[in-house]
């Protein structure tokens, strides 16, 4: 028989899913949970506020495709964690949060520090629990790994009260550890259909997204864009997926976008989503997006097809085994005649030469990033800054770059710069803030001091909240 308190379980319990890092802050409610991790092996990063906490556990599973964990006290703990789930939901990153709840028999009596933290987040999480007992926490914690892994991965919160937390619970054998679930293919017919779409198309473009990095995807989908001859757009969240020297990269599509690919766009007679949501800043007005072509649509989460656009062949499955599967059915092919046209719109429209300076933001992002080497991990906050290195910093591989794309949050970059140097504290990190969004979360540079981190923080001041103006 193995007897442990409640705090003491959630924490072997994160121990056991090879947690080695929890970013968040103590407070009254989750002190229990504090005075177990005192006697863990796992490292308690102290974050200044815990937004900064949520963003830090975000650097780590974007730098790994790893869920991370965060923690929090009940009401103003868990009301600051919020946007940083919310963040976490819109750019499908899995996160396990941690919440600490006033005592079970309190809950609804306004105690101090009460708030709806399980009502609350239901919006901002893919899933949330409220423990009730201690032995529940055996099946939820494996079971909050495995949603927020499984499937579009996303950030599940877990509300403990304190009285849950010093409860004492007897049991006979550890659970097993959360994992995902396998991932599944698209139908085979459907794969078909989509066989018979790329092989017939004169003009097809490739428009890779977020999906594919969080699929670990990039190999399959660089392979299919190689095979098919595939001219191809990335999202703000894919960048890096193919280099950005390949030969098909076009770069990122869209508002902020090169002038060539979103010509390229327009001209398209096939267009083969993956991992892609139609973001409104990707597409601009949607029904003027790619005019004249078909849409094969692979998104693992079956909702996303059809939301925005619509689909001639939709393929609902994970996106690693789907192209795979893509790939084992289609032939090699040459489209030298649409790949001619593509490169007459890039001398047509050029991107803006670089220069041996530092005074233009691009040329500065290049500097930076010939100073940063090629191993190096970018964060940004949002701005004006974001899109300068979006667009200039020559990424090379996918979990390369990582930045709020979905909330567009100011405040990300530093926290999320720090995650990630713990993740990977073999790779240089590099974070590219503006004036406006560095006072976000400023308070995490002392984290990044305490640590000892190598971060590199790059501010780009414009004396301005630049993309407002």
């Amino acid at each position: 028989m193995i007897r442990r308190t409640g705090a003491e379980l959630a924490i072997a319990l994160l121990e056991r899913q090879g947690i080695t890092h929890i970013a968040g802050i103590p407070g009254g409610a989750n002190l229990p949970l504090y005075d177990a991790l005192r006697r863990s092996r796992i490292q308690h990063v102290l974050a200044r506020h815990e937004q900064g906490a949520g963003f830090i556990a975000q650097g780590m599973a974007r730098a790994t495709g790893r869920a991370a964990v965060c923690f929090a006290t009940s009401g103003p703990g868990a009301t600051n964690i919020l946007t940083a789930l919310a963040d976490a939901k819109l750019d499908s990153i899995p996160l396990v949060c941690i919440t600490g709840q006033v005592a079970l028999p309190m809950i609804g009596s306004d105690a101090f520090q009460e708030v709806d933290t399980y009502g609350m987040s239901v919006p901002v999480t893919k899933h949330n629990f409220l423990a009730r007992s201690a032995d529940e926490l055996l099946d939820m914690i494996p079971e909050a790994f495995r949603i927020a892994s499984s499937g579009r991965p996303g950030p599940v919160l877990v509300d403990i009260p304190r009285d849950v937390q010093t409860a004492d619970v007897e049991f006979h054998r550890w659970p097993a550890p959360g994992a995902a679930e396998p991932p599944a293919s698209a139908p085979g017919n459907a794969i078909e259909d989509a066989v018979r779409e790329i092989e017939a198309a004169a003009r097809p473009v490739l428009y890779l997204g977020g999906g594919v990095v969080h699929g670990d995807a990039a190999a399959l989908a660089k392979a299919l864009a190689e095979r098919c001859d595939l001219p191809t757009v990335m999202t703000l969240l894919a960048l890096g997926v193919l280099p950005w020297d390949h030969p098909l990269a076009l770069g990122m599509l869209g508002m902020h976008g090169a002038a060539a690919t979103n010509h390229a766009l327009q001209r398209c007679d096939l267009l083969i989503a993956v991992g892609a949501r139609f973001d409104d800043r990707a597409t601009g007005n949607v029904a003027a997006f790619c005019p004249g072509a078909r849409v094969i649509h692979l998104d693992i989460d079956a909702s996303e097809i059809d939301k925005v656009r619509r689909a001639d062949c939709p393929l609902a499955g994970d996106v690693a085994p789907t192209l795979d599967a893509l790939i084992r059915r289609l032939g090699r092919h040459r489209r030298t005649p649409w790949r001619d046209e593509i490169r007459a719109l890039q001398r047509a429209h050029p991107a803006p030469a670089a220069r041996a300076s530092i005074e233009r933001p691009l040329d500065l992002v290049r500097a930076v990033a010939d100073c940063a080497g090629p191993d190096a991990i970018v964060t940004t906050d949002v701005g004006q800054h974001q899109m300068w290195a979006a667009q200039a910093y020559p990424f090379r591989r996918p979990r390369q770059w990582l930045t709020s794309g979905g909330l567009g949050t100011m405040g990300f970059g530093l926290p999320a710069a720090i995650g990630a140097a713990l993740a990977a504290p073999n790779r240089p990190v590099v974070c590219f803030s503006g004036d406006g969004s560095l006072l976000m979360n400023l308070q995490e540079l002392a984290v990044a001091a305490d640590l000892d981190l190598d971060i590199k923080l790059v501010l780009m001041n414009n004396h301005a909240l630049g993309l407002v103006r």
